[in-house]
């Protein structure tokens, strides 16, 4: 292979982040030259909403595509050409290609943790699911579980509103009887009747660090998945697994969205299992983790 690829990613405070290891360690299975660079608003000095300065330098530059991260991935949209259907429905981008003039969004979340629950918990009960959070990382997972088959999907967000949209979105697309909202005081009765329990706020990660919710409604014969990774463990998962809890960690889909993301920009197939040791060598090496 002759050719090279450059790519980046745009976000706020991502200067520890994994994703040039991850791409470019996978670019190098492949004999593929490619080169990731950070676009970095903080470093940058630029606005979230000048989101639209670094996705055309980045054209003009001949970048063949861009990850994106927070808080750009919704205001990258109204830049973009195309979206797929996936991100059209979000209403959120993880992942732009550039190619012919054009600006395509993507969104590997969905697909990201799909892939990580099907790895980690392929046997796990899904009658029923409870989820915290209901933003962009919520919209995204609770569209994988209903995607893998979970009968029933209960989603509790701070914002009550957000949790009744994202409830009623998912009906509309899955059907009626597969997902509703409850209220975060309903939380102890919802979960004690739940399989599992998907985690998908800020609490946990480092600038937020806690539980987000109280430790004794983790009942044993729930399974937990987290969508943190920032650390990789946070005290969820610490808590869960002593309870008897079976759990996933954040890194799974972090690692599978950067999969997927390659394949978009390369068109070559990633070897996910060599990217996820790829992805415990660099945590072994960098505490606490990011990749996007």
């Amino acid at each position: 292979m002759n050719h090279s690829v450059l790519t980046g990613l745009i976000g706020s405070g991502i200067g520890p982040s994994l994703s040039p290891a991850l791409h470019e360690r996978e670019a190098d299975r492949h004999g593929l030259r490619l080169l990731y660079r950070r676009l970095d608003l903080d470093v940058l000095g630029r606005r979230p909403e000048e989101v639209e300065v670094l996705l055309r330098a980045a054209r003009d530059a001949g970048f063949d595509g861009l990850n994106i991260t927070h808080p750009c991935k919704q205001l990258v949209i109204r830049h973009l050409d195309e979206l797929d259907p996936t991100a059209a429905e979000l209403g959120a981008v993880n992942t732009v290609v550039l190619r012919d003039g054009r600006a395509v969004g993507h969104n590997t979340d969905v697909t990201g943790f799909a892939h990580s629950f099907a790895r980690g918990l392929h046997d796990a009960a899904t009658d029923h699911v409870v989820q915290l959070g209901a933003g962009g990382a919520g919209a995204a997972v609770a569209r994988a579980m209903l995607t893998l088959g979970a009968d029933r999907l209960t989603v509790l967000d701070a914002d009550s509103g957000r949790a009744a949209a994202l409830a009623e979105a998912l009906e509309q697309r899955f059907g009626p009887g597969r997902a509703a909202s409850a209220e975060l005081p309903e939380l102890p009765g919802v979960l004690a009747e739940a399989d599992g329990l998907v985690h998908a706020t800020p609490v946990g990660m480092a600038a937020h660090p806690g539980l987000p919710l109280a430790a004794e409604l983790l009942l044993p014969q729930l399974w937990v998945a987290e969508v943190v990774y920032r650390p990789l463990e946070t005290e969820l998962l610490r808590t869960a697994r002593a309870l008897g809890c079976r759990t996933i960690d954040g890194g799974g889909m972090a690692v599978f969205q950067a999969a997927d993301a390659f394949r978009l920009f390369t068109g070559l197939e990633p070897d996910t299992e060599a990217m996820l040791a790829d992805f415990a060598e660099l945590v072994g090496a960098s505490a606490p983790a990011v990749a996007d």
